[in-house]
């Protein structure tokens, strides 16, 4: 628009501002990603190597190691014939276990009986949502999941606590066979 009004440098002028605009959006949401592992490491909450600071004061590692997993995210995307929806019901999918597991507790919390009926339908209705997500995905999301394991089991040895209880051992090799069947179904060696 601003072309037909000044000429071809308002094209130029509109581009430029639209790279700038987004190189910001992309340094802010980078930040943003890293930050959380950074805030959670010096909480103690993820290992130590998080906490690692440069000489200008940014939080290097967790940038290295957030910027690298949004790199293999975009480059899985690649591989799908329609990127835009594989990201969306992945990060839907991604999303739905978080949930699940809040409910879970909130159930484990009982308390007043309208209490645990609220978190009973929400643990029911999340488990619903996973289901309704499809195996490709709650499986794809394992995968996504796995490098936060090896992170949390970096951090219980730091803090020289027991790695596993027998729950999340559970939980683990669930986790670690759901990342082998994806494996095996992007491969052929397994079909549904």
């Amino acid at each position: 628009m601003l072309e037909s009004v000044v000429g071809p440098w308002g094209a130029v002028f509109i581009s430029a501002g639209l790279i700038v605009s987004v190189l910001g959006a992309y340094l802010a949401w980078t930040l943003m990603a890293a930050e959380v592992l950074f805030g959670a490491a010096r909480d103690e909450d993820m290992p130590r190597f998080l906490r690692r600071e440069n000489a200008h004061g940014a939080p290097a590692a967790a940038l290295v190691l957030t910027s690298a997993l949004i790199t293999l995210v975009l480059a899985v995307t690649l591989f799908s014939d329609d990127a835009f929806s594989f990201t969306l019901k992945l990060t839907s999918a991604l999303s739905l276990i978080p949930y699940l597991l809040a409910a879970g507790y909130a159930l484990k919390l009982g308390g007043r009986a309208k209490d645990v009926a609220v978190a009973a339908l929400a643990a029911v209705y999340t488990a619903f949502l996973i289901f309704a997500a499809g195996l490709e995905f709650v499986l794809l999301s394992c995968i996504v999941y796995a490098p936060g394991t090896v992170l949390f089991a970096i951090t219980r040895r730091e803090r020289g606590r027991r790695v596993f209880s027998p729950a999340e051992l559970l939980f683990a090799v669930v986790c670690a066979g759901a990342v082998l069947g994806v494996i095996g179904l992007s491969t052929g060696f397994i079909t549904i």
